[in-house]
């Protein structure tokens, strides 16, 4: 009898699936579990405690990326009250464990996830894990990559496996191609914007389409990043040439005699023709124009072109300091950000200086870059890329999570609106009382230069 149809999830799943459980659940066998400072020494120093030691101690990694100064001479400083004894005891704990860290001065330090696609680290088919509720980003690469807690990080690493309830199925299809100027941000927000920030709530979402499959890897993972905001589990793109000319010659990648059949491997994971999944949606890429929120969750998101909806609560209202009807495009910022594991890497950096090249930012404008790791902040200096944002009044700093979100430490003044390359437009997210407007790099450039919310293809015409 001939098999039923399976979906790229169903065949990454069945692969790891070790024994089912009750109510759905299965113990399912976990390849990588990467931590991060604030919740690393957490994790490592609760199996200590309990008597346990980490399993597999080479499928484990850890980074310094959350709470890191980004400024110039960081060392172990941070700004967050009582931060340096998390990078600290981090540290310490790693040591003892026998993990591999990448430590705030380490050469390929950044932030998580995009380091261990930079790392080759994420892999096709693996599952990985992350205390990190973007971990879904990796899926770019066909793993199976998702966030978890301190408790399950402890059990993974003590076991190598997770109890996981089997989350449901969703295709996201772009058809078409985006228009000029439209980038894999955009795409994600107009998906989340006409679909609700539930949309994707306990499922595993495949992108696939013309346009996915003409996005490069950077672009790939920009998208499943932005899957976390659409209350997904995860997201997955199948592994093809493209995945494939990336993934070659990663440090962690298989190599030599190992690359054939790991390739060989890897052309399976593809969803087979006719497989079921509980929920398609599909979005033609060329409707899109350029996106940016106007409220405080990804969902309340408009064209650049479009206005603030007749129909928007008086909470996020209230808070943005917006009203109805109003005009998104000409809205005054105080500051810019680029950064963040979602547009943060070397090509997103190429695309803001292009069009910051021989402009300034304006004036009373306060406008930052922080690249995603040291890999891209060392390649970005190589090109001069540095140079230009520095020409063009922007602060160019060393990699982390720095201003996507508060954590006690740095942040803008109180009341500040920001138009920011990150994923989260949230009450408070960027600090208390701060009002942030989401959107592309380019997005970003371009209002910088502008003091006020611009279309970037303005200044390409």
């Amino acid at each position: 009898m001939e098999a039923a149809p399976r979906t790229l999830f169903a065949k990454i799943w069945q692969r790891h699936r070790i024994a089912d459980l009750p109510g759905g659940a299965a113990l399912i066998a976990i390849d990588r579990v990467f931590l991060h400072e604030r919740t690393g020494a957490v994790a490592l120093r609760s199996l200590q405690a309990s008597g346990r030691r980490v399993v597999d101690p080479a499928r484990v990694f850890c980074v310094m990326d959350h709470i890191v100064d980004t400024r110039p001479g960081r060392g172990d400083r941070t700004l967050m009250p009582g931060g340096q004894a998390f990078i600290t005891d981090t540290r310490a704990a790693a040591k003892e464990a026998g993990i591999t860290l990448f430590d705030v001065t380490d050469p390929d330090q950044g932030i998580v996830h995009v380091i261990s696609p930079e790392l080759g680290i994420a892999l096709p088919g693996v599952t990985l894990i992350v205390p990190d509720s973007h971990t879904c980003t990796q899926g770019a690469l066909g793993a199976l990559a998702w966030g978890i807690g301190s408790t399950e990080a402890e059990h993974a690493l003590a076991t190598g496996t997770l109890r996981v309830s089997r989350p449901g199925t969703m295709r996201v299809t772009f058809t078409g191609r985006p228009a000029a100027g439209v980038t894999p941000k955009d795409m994600a927000l107009a998906l989340i914007a006409r679909h609700g920030a539930a949309g994707g709530t306990g499922r595993v979402i495949e992108f696939a389409g013309d346009a996915v499959a003409a996005l490069d890897m950077e672009g790939r993972l920009t998208l499943c990043n932005m899957a976390a905001e659409f209350g997904a589990m995860t997201a997955l793109i199948a592994p093809d040439a493209t995945t494939l000319a990336y993934l070659e010659g990663r440090r962690y990648a298989p190599a030599g005699r190992l690359w054939a059949p790991a390739v060989e491997s890897w052309r399976t994971l593809v969803s087979d023709p006719g497989a079921v999944y509980d929920l398609e949606i599909a979005i033609d890429a060329a409707t899109i124009e350029p996106m940016v929120s106007w409220g405080t969750s990804p969902e309340h998101s408009v064209g650049i072109s479009g206005m603030v909806p007749l129909g928007a609560g008086e909470r996020p209202l209230a808070y943005m300091g917006l009203r109805r009807g109003q005009s998104i495009r000409g809205l005054a910022i105080d500051a810019a950000f680029i950064g963040s594991c979602t547009n943060s890497r070397l090509s997103d950096l190429r695309r803001a200086a292009a069009l910051l090249a021989g402009r300034r930012v304006a004036s009373g404008v306060t406008a930052l870059c922080v690249p995603g790791s040291t890999v891209v902040k060392r390649a970005a200096e190589a090109e001069g890329l540095d140079r230009v944002f520095t020409a063009a009044g922007f602060e160019w700093r060393e990699s982390g999570c720095s201003m996507c979100f508060y954590a006690g430490g740095e942040r803008f003044p109180a009341g500040a609106r920001v138009i920011s390359s990150t994923n989260r437009n949230f009450e408070d997210r960027q600090g208390p009382g701060i009002r942030t407007h989401i959107a592309s790099p380019e997005t970003v450039a371009a209002s910088a230069i502008a003091g006020v919310i611009t279309d970037p293809r303005d200044l390409v015409r």
